[in-house]
């Protein structure tokens, strides 16, 4: 069983917090967040920590407890720090070029996909000599950049015999042997 839900949230200097009627406010140097929480599970703020709380032990509480703890330390996290995301297009030909909030991308079809980001993700691409192009997003919110990473990828997912596709920096893919390797 998990007791994430119990643990504290420490709340770093330069962020403020706002808890109404089950409505979380989070604001810091990135930006403002809010998350709706289920009135079953109460939220106090004391000694510069959050503190949640559930009625009983039912799994649905037990569930929902951990839940909202991650995604209020998630938000913190978020408006003090950011996170970043980087994705590697792997291929020949392939190409990624950012135009304000449209990302260009030339993944081997016919045509080339434009792809509109929300105005909350700042977005850089880069293409060394030598190097795959890389599509570098930061965002204050967590969820929102991951399902945007998501969808990114969706476009031309990673296939297991040559690699080629939008994979995250660092992503260990599953390489399966090719024709020749029956032959043996």
């Amino acid at each position: 069983m998990s007791r994430i839900g119990k643990a504290p949230i420490t709340v770093p200097k330069g962020v403020d917090i706002n808890i109404t009627n089950g409505l979380v406010t989070v604001k810091g140097k990135l930006g403002t967040l809010t998350q709706k929480v289920d009135q079953d599970i109460t939220v106090i703020m004391e000694n510069e920590q959050i503190v949640l709380t559930r009625p009983t032990d039912q799994k649905r509480h037990r569930a929902l407890h951990g839940l909202y703890r991650s995604l209020i330390a998630n938000m913190i996290k978020g408006v003090n720090e950011g996170y970043k995301t980087e994705q590697e297009l792997v291929g020949v030909g392939y190409r990624a070029t950012a135009k304000g909030q449209m990302l260009e991308l030339s993944l081997g079809y016919s045509h080339n996909i434009n792809f509109e980001l929300p105005k909350e993700i700042k977005v850089v691409t880069t293409s060394e000599k030598g190097q795959n192009p890389k599509i570098i997003m930061e965002c204050a919110d967590k969820q929102l950049i991951g399902m945007v990473a998501a969808k990114i990828r969706s476009l031309r997912k990673p296939e297991p015999y040559k690699g080629k596709g939008i994979k995250f920096t660092g992503e260990q893919l599953r390489r399966k042997a090719g024709k020749s390797a029956a032959k043996k």
